[in-house]
């Protein structure tokens, strides 16, 4: 399969991811942030501001989507402050045009319904993002500089696997494009969202270590994934060849829920390949890469 990779950074993506995550509550126990991050962060707002959020979380998950969409259309000197503005006072043809693009049933009530978001992303940078951009970018903007120099030197499905810890496209995705973006707040999840003929692939990077002496997050994740024994035996059934979920309900004998459970934890650590094979299917396989890794963050934390 042929593609084309572009890696972008970009503010305002961080700012929607953190967004996200702060006001849907989706994923936050597999995240490095956890709920003590949204519990902090809960203090910043008045009552009326929760419960505009609270509001907001009802909202289609989808409309993060479109969102996505048209910061992948901005100007590309564009930040927060005149991508907002931009959403904000555009036309709706303006805006048509810009989705029309990647989704093609979009329709003026998803447009008036993006308009809403305005005020709150306002707040949420306010509040909360501006305090964090700095760092956050330049960390970003890094390592996507490393990875677009990886672009002359590895070939589309290898640099996508390396930037995802474990993403494999299969051939029959009907995919053109794939945007790769580095995230912080997502870390250590992949996210993607699926277009037409585009990807769209938020991969995780990490924060600089603080303390030595201290584990590194990588080599917890690896530890914590492998305490399970349920875990081991998911990784030997997997090792042959790839498996979908559906396989794995039916030959391991798990409840589903169990078992994403366990492949969530496998996949933030690195052990897993997880092969696209199109928009509603995913297969899982051992990744191989994983366990050199192990041996790798251990030796080296403590000092063989």
């Amino acid at each position: 399969m042929y593609y084309d990779v572009k890696i972008d950074v970009s503010p305002v993506y961080e700012l929607l991811s953190s967004f996200i995550i702060y006001t849907t509550r989706k994923w936050v126990n597999n995240l490095d942030v956890g709920s003590e991050w949204i519990e902090t962060i809960d203090s910043r707002f008045s009552e009326e501001e929760r419960q505009a959020f609270a509001e907001a979380a009802e909202l289609p998950f989808s409309d993060y989507d479109l969102l996505y969409a048209l910061i992948l259309e901005r100007d590309s000197d564009a930040g927060i402050d005149s991508f907002l503005n931009e959403l904000a006072e555009s036309d709706e043809h303006h805006l048509h045009r810009k989705l029309h693009t990647y989704i093609y049933t979009v329709n003026d009530e998803d447009i008036l319904r993006l308009r809403g978001y305005v005020p709150l992303l306002r707040v949420w940078n306010e509040r909360y993002f501006r305090f964090v951009e700095e760092q956050y970018v330049s960390l970003l903007e890094e390592d996507a500089a490393e990875k677009q120099a990886l672009m002359q030197k590895m070939d589309p499905d290898a640099l996508l696997e390396y930037a995802s810890g474990g993403l494999v496209l299969e051939p029959e995705l009907p995919i053109d494009k794939v945007v790769l973006l580095p995230s912080i707040h997502f870390r250590p999840i992949n996210t993607y969202c699926f277009y037409d003929s585009t990807l769209l692939i938020q991969y995780p990077l990490d924060l600089p270590e603080q303390d030595e002496d201290e584990p590194p997050i990588c080599l917890l994740r690896l530890t914590r994934a492998l305490v399970a024994p349920e875990r081991l035996r998911l990784l030997r059934f997997v090792a042959d060849e790839p498996k979908s979920l559906q396989e794995l309900v039916q030959d391991l004998n798990e409840a589903e829920e169990r078992l994403m459970h366990h492949l969530m934890r496998l996949r933030v650590a690195g052990l897993l390949r997880v092969h696209l094979v199109d928009r509603d299917n995913e297969k899982f396989s051992i990744r191989p890469d994983g366990a050199s890794e192990l041996q790798m963050f251990l030796e080296s934390y403590i000092r063989l």
